[in-house]
């Protein structure tokens, strides 16, 4: 994360100790400085603290890293691998809103030791769309379960991977995440 409090303050013509004395608790210059050049790390607090000083919102101080798409070299279909017909890109992952990841110690399943999972959280009215997919399911005392999704009728019953596994129901959770993208290193 790039920071922009020198140029904001600059712009509002504003002095280190001006900003340091506006912020609530007030602070020092010193730190105001040491935030500003990265000698140390701004935290979402002080963002909001000295965003509240300059009298600007906090996300007026974030310079976010552009995202690069990837440049597509070649199409495998059944024919191969061949060249694209024209130039195209393709995004890299990114996270979105109500993703969360699963990550995989022990292989099982589909899966392997290693892999990512990422996955999308759904409210209850949303649950049936995720029938026939992978999911994480809450449960009390901060476990989980995973596995296929069979069923919604009087919570949520899912199928956990591996062979000999028994079918699994869950009374009302909160939420389940059914999985989106697998990121797996070769």
């Amino acid at each position: 994360m790039i920071t922009a409090i020198r140029e904001v303050r600059r712009a509002k013509g504003l002095t280190l100790e001006d900003v340091a004395r506006r912020c609530a608790p007030p602070t020092t210059a010193q730190t105001i400085g040491r935030l500003e050049t990265g000698t140390r790390t701004v935290s979402i607090g002080w963002l909001n603290r000295i965003a509240a000083a300059l009298g600007v919102e906090a996300s007026d101080l974030v310079t976010l890293p552009d995202r690069t798409d990837l440049p597509v070299a070649a199409i495998l279909d059944s024919r191969g691998a061949h060249a694209p017909r024209r130039r195209t890109t393709a995004p890299p992952p990114q996270a979105a809103p109500g993703q969360i990841a699963i990550t995989v110690a022990n292989g099982t399943g589909d899966y392997r030791a290693g892999d990512v999972i990422w996955a999308t959280m759904l409210a209850p009215d949303d649950f049936a769309t995720a029938l026939n997919r992978d999911i994480l399911v809450p449960q009390p005392a901060g476990r989980f379960a995973f596995g296929r999704l069979t069923g919604c009728e009087g919570g949520v019953t899912l199928l956990p991977p591996g062979a000999g596994t028994q079918a699994l129901t869950i009374a009302d959770p909160a939420w389940i995440a059914v999985t989106k993208r697998l990121v797996r290193e070769l």
